[in-house]
């Protein structure tokens, strides 16, 4: 299982565990907090009434006093509130009031005059000093039929002569529980959800950046060229530098290694050669024969000093992760630059050359790069070029590229040949000379065209050879 996932289920359930009991709990909590506050809002109105009736009840006047036809009264209001998104159309208070016997006095539903209450819980601990409160059934079989009761005493120079009992039915608090309780879950759940979103958010950025680098060190392993991915956060991006950091050590170490081993074994035939010559040239010989053993000395020191420049080139590119500068580089003015500096191969090899870029074609890079990748491939196609030949360039838009083509009049390369052309120091015989190369040219414009992202690929046409580059496109700006 990804990294990513498992981090996310993690979370996943820490957040909806974590959440689901915090929602629950305070959903538990939200019935009792109501009932609680109702309890204090009857407590306030049962001690209120109980200075309200004190002086009729110690007359004994309570019965004969108009309290009986306020409470009707009040039991037949219609407050018409509008108590948030519930609305409130009748009053739902009972109020009744008991002597210190117990016995009902007042009864604001008319329904319990002169029975005994003295053993109902509210009357019987206000009687005796204590919090009176009870919460009874009115329908034993539904739980949803509770009524709360607060009692309070009504009192004469310290003496209990009364209760007054406030009542409230539980189902009249139950729209607002039920109100409280909706909006709590809806709210918990859009918390819960958009922490889940931060927690996916959060592990698709860390699985995205750990996948990029798995497949930035991959590709290093796989000897590919590319470059660190651009990395968020702190310890991410250190951990790509400490990679960067040690892939530039291990293959500047290897690297050196390769190239010790390589060149010394490409000097070994130029530097035989020239060995050979100086000491044969210690002896006494003809004159022609000494100029044509100084000549392969010259010849074998040319032959050194381009296999040191070429590998320089070579080495240059290849230690690159990118390119340096991008700008739009105009092929034809560049490839008639390399074909002025070649004036006198051409002439004297009575070549011609049709040159068929437009002004219009050009290519997003380095110039000084791709002037030398050109420059090779010309010289390629010069060397392999019989005299009186033709050497056509051309380019065309192929799938969003550039694809520029450099046709050469001649024999057509070996099959055998052909997949090897561009590994380093292979090369083929020169027709005129019959000498071969220094076998870095065509690999050092591979390595070139993948620096700008592109591909080099030599193949046999009718008549010659072509050799195909493809480019990135750059329209220039008008």
């Amino acid at each position: 299982m990804p990294l990513g996932i498992r981090i996310f289920l993690v979370y996943f359930l820490f957040v909806g565990l974590s959440g689901w009991f915090v929602i629950s709990t305070v959903m538990d909590e939200i019935r009792p907090g109501v009932r609680q506050s109702t309890e204090e809002t009857l407590v306030d109105t049962a001690n209120l009434l109980a200075e309200l009736l004190r002086d009729d009840l110690r007359s004994g006047r309570l019965e004969q006093s108009r309290w009986q036809e306020l409470f009707r009264a009040y039991g037949l209001r219609q407050p018409q509130a509008q108590i948030w998104d519930v609305q409130k159309n009748s009053v739902s208070h009972r109020i009744y009031v008991t002597d210190a016997a117990g016995r009902v006095l007042l009864d604001s539903s008319g329904e319990s005059v002169g029975q005994d209450y003295s053993r109902w819980n509210d009357v019987y601990l206000t009687l005796r000093g204590q919090y009176g409160a009870r919460s009874s059934r009115e329908d034993a079989a539904d739980p949803e039929s509770s009524v709360m009761y607060v009692a309070a005493p009504i009192r004469d120079q310290g003496q209990i002569i009364g209760v007054v009992s406030v009542s409230k039915p539980s189902r009249t608090l139950q729209p607002y529980i039920e109100r409280s309780q909706t909006r709590l879950a809806w709210i918990g759940a859009g918390l819960i959800g958009l922490g889940l979103l931060v927690g996916a958010l959060l592990s698709w950025w860390l699985s995205a950046s750990l996948r990029r680098l798995t497949d930035y060190a991959r590709q290093v392993a796989a000897g590919e060229r590319t470059s660190l991915p651009a990395l968020r956060g702190g310890e991410l991006a250190q951990l790509g530098q400490a990679l960067q950091q040690m892939r530039e050590q291990l293959e500047g170490k290897a690297y050196v290694e390769r190239y010790v081993h390589t060149l010394t074994h490409e000097l070994k035939s130029p530097l035989a050669a020239i060995r050979g010559a100086a000491e044969l040239l210690e002896n006494e010989m003809p004159a022609e024969q000494r100029a044509r053993f100084v000549g392969n000395i010259q010849n074998e020191s040319t032959r050194l000093q381009q296999l040191i420049e070429r590998l320089l080139h070579l080495a240059l590119v290849e230690q690159r992760q990118g390119l340096e500068e991008r700008e739009p580089v105009p092929l034809r003015v560049l490839f008639e630059e390399l074909l002025t500096s070649q004036t006198g191969r051409i002439t004297a090899g009575q070549i011609e050359v049709d040159n068929l870029l437009d002004d219009e074609q050009c290519v997003t890079g380095e110039r000084f790069l791709l002037q030398q990748a050109l420059a090779n491939l010309l010289d390629n196609a010069l060397d392999f070029t019989p005299p009186g030949g033709l050497i056509r360039c051309s380019a065309e838009l192929q799938d969003g590229r550039l694809l520029f083509s450099l046709f050469n009049q001649g024999e057509a390369i070996p099959d055998y040949a052909l997949p090897r052309l561009s590994e380093r120091f292979y090369s083929l015989p020169r027709p005129g000379s019959g000498r071969k190369s220094t076998g870095l040219g065509l690999n050092f414009v591979e390595e070139v065209a993948a620096l700008h992202g592109g591909s080099l690929q030599l193949v046999n046409v009718p008549g010659g050879v072509e050799a195909r580059l493809s480019l990135p496109l750059e329209t220039p700006s008008k």
